[in-house]
């Protein structure tokens, strides 16, 4: 059996999630603490995470929500065209930060340097940031608290696996077993990041995603892909569901994040990858995950077959410490990566006095030890002092079914049954161009925004979304 070996949890409940991705784990998870021990979690339905109960004073902020809600309402509706608008840059990085790149989650994210507002009660930033793009933001909010080129288009090394994972994750049950075959690990790019797996030795989809997370195996990728129908199918559908995500700097070649012509992304996709994936609890499991049990090569062993396992630990030295790194408090994922082209690429998410934020960093050009998780806990300080005093500067946007969805009048606030993937409705700054040739459309399309709006609010008020026990850390 794998082994799963987590730091302590600190709390034993799941309180929230996050409105606008649907639940996606099957019920009666199994998880594992520490030396192995079975922990089984159930649940009524199928859902990622619980509901909240209301805090005190709920319709008091209720009522401030809504009138701030009615006090910006023009002026999000005037400005919610650009902010979802497509971008058509060249899939080819750039030496320098473009003069100007995406305006997807706002328009100061599509500048180049740093964003941020600095007022007074706010910390400055950290100095010695030597990444070459970063993005710091409120993982349940969605509101990005500063940043640093934060569209740039560049190579995304392993960090691409959190796509790849999101995006293949939900196909296959976690005891389902594969045997390998040599076709499933041919194209392995050279050099690649590897757990060790084996040609006709099988393999738990569960085994599989340690080595994907862990290890940042490039063979546990190719195996999953071959899964999946191959790694042109998913390649497919990787790009298919960056721009579900509105990931719109993205652009995938290969699904394991190794060098390949053309293959890009930017701090703020990496970001938008880690917040939808964190949505699912297998996710967030193996994300978390400190050390593990992997199976080894069958051997004979006095004429029977015995089959051995080996330790895999987790890469991230956030997660686990390293000689000039001590683990970061309240850490509990996501993933990195290196590549000759990429450089150092990381995303991070971590909580604090219910406070959880993500962090990106891409390629830091000082070149010392660990210098990518230097760089992002310096970011995560300043982002846990900065919390609630710091204006954003722009947002995380939701994926393009629940914008869509949230534009019809009447449509159900995100999170709730009936909302999510699948819907073709117009946005709201189209639903607001096209309301018809008369006034009634327009009032319609504003009622419906409002609406929608309005209920965002009451969910924000009412639900919040912290880490799951599974993955708080050390405090």
């Amino acid at each position: 059996m794998t082994q799963l070996h987590t730091p302590k949890a600190s709390r034993n409940q799941e309180t929230g999630r996050l409105s606008f991705i649907p639940p996606v784990s099957p019920p009666g998870v199994r998880f594992h603490g520490r030396g192995g021990r079975g922990v089984t979690t159930s649940h009524p339905t199928p859902c990622t995470f619980s509901i909240v109960p209301a805090p005190k004073k709920t319709a008091r902020r209720s009522r401030l929500v809504a009138s701030a809600v009615l006090s910006s309402m023009s002026s999000l509706v005037l400005t919610a065209g650009p902010a979802f608008a497509a971008p058509s840059p060249t899939t080819s990085p750039s030496a320098t930060p473009p003069a100007k790149m995406s305006a997807v989650g706002g328009a100061r994210l599509g500048q180049p340097g740093t964003q941020v507002n600095l007022a007074s009660g706010v910390p400055v930033l950290p100095k010695g940031l030597t990444a070459r793009s970063w993005i710091v933001s409120d993982a349940e909010s969605g509101e990005v608290l500063a940043a640093h080129n934060a569209h740039w288009r560049l190579p995304p090394a392993s960090t691409l696996k959190m796509l790849f994972a999101d995006t293949v994750l939900p196909k296959f049950q976690k005891t389902e077993k594969h045997k390998v075959t040599p076709a499933d690990l041919a194209g392995i790019g050279a050099g690649s990041s590897m757990v060790g797996i084996k040609e006709k030795e099988s393999y738990t989809v569960h085994d599989l995603w340690l080595g994907v997370f862990l290890r940042s195996g490039n063979d546990a990728v190719h195996v999953l892909s071959a899964m999946n129908g191959g790694v042109g199918s998913t390649v497919k559908e990787m790009n298919e569901h960056a721009e579900e995500l509105q990931a719109l700097d993205t652009h995938v070649i290969s699904p394991d994040g190794y060098d390949a012509p053309g293959q890009v992304s930017s701090a703020y996709d990496l970001t938008l990858f880690a917040r939808s994936g964190l949505q699912k609890k297998d996710f967030r499991e193996y994300c978390s995950t400190v050390s593990a049990k992997f199976p080894g090569e069958t051997r004979k062993k006095k004429g029977k077959s015995v089959r051995g396992s080996f330790e895999i630990q987790n890469t991230n030295r956030l997660l686990t410490g390293d000689s000039d790194i001590s683990v970061y408090q309240g850490i509990a994922g996501v993933k990195n990566g290196n590549t000759t082209n990429a450089g150092a690429t990381f995303t991070g998410v971590a909580e604090r006095s219910g406070k959880v934020l993500l962090v990106t960093v891409m390629n830091p050009e000082q070149g010392e030890h660990n210098e990518v998780y230097k760089e992002t806990a310096k970011l995560f300080d300043w982002g846990f002092k900065a919390a609630g005093k710091v204006q954003p500067v722009g947002q995380l946007v939701p994926p393009k079914s629940a914008a869509q969805s949230s534009a019809q009048p009447g449509a159900k606030p995100s999170g709730e049954a009936g909302g999510g993937a699948g819907n073709s409705e117009k946005p709201v700054a189209s639903a607001s161009a096209e309301g018809g040739s008369g006034g009634m459309g327009i009032a319609l399309a504003i009622t419906g925004g409002l609406l929608v709006l309005l209920a965002a609010g009451a969910f924000l008020v009412n639900r919040r979304w912290p880490l799951p026990d599974l993955v708080r850390r050390r405090r």
